[in-house]
């Protein structure tokens, strides 16, 4: 089970990755002037953005209604602000790379080239497919579970994890749905979203990883075990959302529980005989290494690809060498289990 500890540290970098803070690019001078111009003429060279000739709302200020800005662009809250700092920061990336100079970060990310509206296509690319790939490996335990195992004759799984598991590929659906959408579009909404679906995965991967580990089976002792951390995780979330999004105090939270997370796992694989336990250590050492290509941060080549959308890369095939941990350890407790009854 402790191969879900690489989502854990995976979760923790996404939790220390978007704290939005002054930049070198967004401080110099030659762009801030080109977004006050900008936002003051609606234009940077000859490119021209008729959204700096509305309101925040939508509408024109001296305009009827049947002109106001198409509801597509409003709906991805493309305004004026953000195509200004876009094409401002196109632009004096542009004039740097003439110089010989590499590329600066702006209001804390790197200069990404937009696709189709899609802020960064890679990321959104390689967490479409993480999605994908829990999707699969969750689709491909509950065949097991219900199709290719014997079932008990009450019609439920002889695994005693089942639905532990199943709320864990819906979690785990959930963020990469979320992450998503917020490489897509960073905006409150959706940073929002993607935060707190990330602590909830990053929270109950943690109760699994004790719960598997320990090998709790009765539901009180289990409830025991859940509930103080399900109210703490609660809290945290609700925190977060409703009254302070503290970068620095999530960053403490989820680098706690992932790291604990990871330990449980760990020392679970090194003490235990499970036939399958090296599906454990890869993602735990491929999870350690991938969160090397954050600490690097290198800027997206060609625009594209930077070190945070490699590492969502990485994660895919740790994934499915996860889920066929989680296949195996559900076949193994499932033939014990009728070994014992006979």
């Amino acid at each position: 089970m402790i191969g879900r500890h690489w989502l854990g540290f995976s979760l923790v970098l996404l939790c220390l990755l978007y704290t939005a803070q002054a930049s070198p690019g967004d401080a110099h001078p030659v762009y801030r002037s080109c977004v006050t111009v900008c936002e003051r003429d609606g234009c940077v060279g000859e490119t021209c953005f008729a959204q700096c000739n509305y309101s925040s709302h939508g509408a024109s200020h001296d305009s009827p209604w049947y002109t106001q800005e198409p509801l597509y662009q409003r709906w991805k809250q493309w305004g004026c602000e953000s195509e200004c700092r876009y094409f401002c920061m196109l632009a004096r990336e542009e004039e740097r790379a003439k110089q010989g100079y590499g590329p600066l970060k702006y209001h804390g990310k790197w200069p990404f080239k937009r696709v189709f509206g899609i802020q960064e296509v890679a990321s959104v690319a390689f967490s479409a497919l993480n999605l994908y790939a829990h999707f699969h490996g969750w689709l491909s335990l509950i065949i097991l579970l219900y199709y290719k195992l014997p079932l008990r004759y009450d019609k439920k799984t002889y695994y005693e994890y089942t639905p532990l598991w199943h709320i864990y590929g819906l979690l785990s659906c959930n963020s990469w749905f979320w992450s998503i959408i917020f490489h897509s579009r960073d905006v409150d909404l959706t940073e929002k979203l993607d935060y707190s679906s990330a602590v909830a995965l990053v929270g109950y991967s943690l109760i699994l990883s004790i719960l598997r580990s320990f090998n709790i089976k009765e539901e009180a002792s289990r409830v025991m075990v859940a509930a103080p951390l399900l109210a703490f995780i609660t809290t945290h979330i609700l925190y977060l959302n409703f009254y302070k999004m503290d970068y620095g105090w999530n960053i403490i939270v989820c680098v706690a529980m992932g790291i604990t997370q990871l330990l449980t796992w760990a020392i679970w694989a090194g003490v235990s005989r499970h036939p399958s336990r090296w599906k454990v250590w890869v993602p735990v050492i491929g999870g350690g290494l991938a969160v090397l290509l954050e600490i690097y941060d290198f800027p997206p080549y060609k625009g594209y690809f930077d070190a945070h959308s490699i590492w969502h890369a990485t994660t895919i095939p740790l994934t499915y060498v996860w889920w066929s941990f989680v296949r195996d350890d559900a076949e193994l407790a499932t033939s014990n289990l009728l070994k014992k009854s006979k």
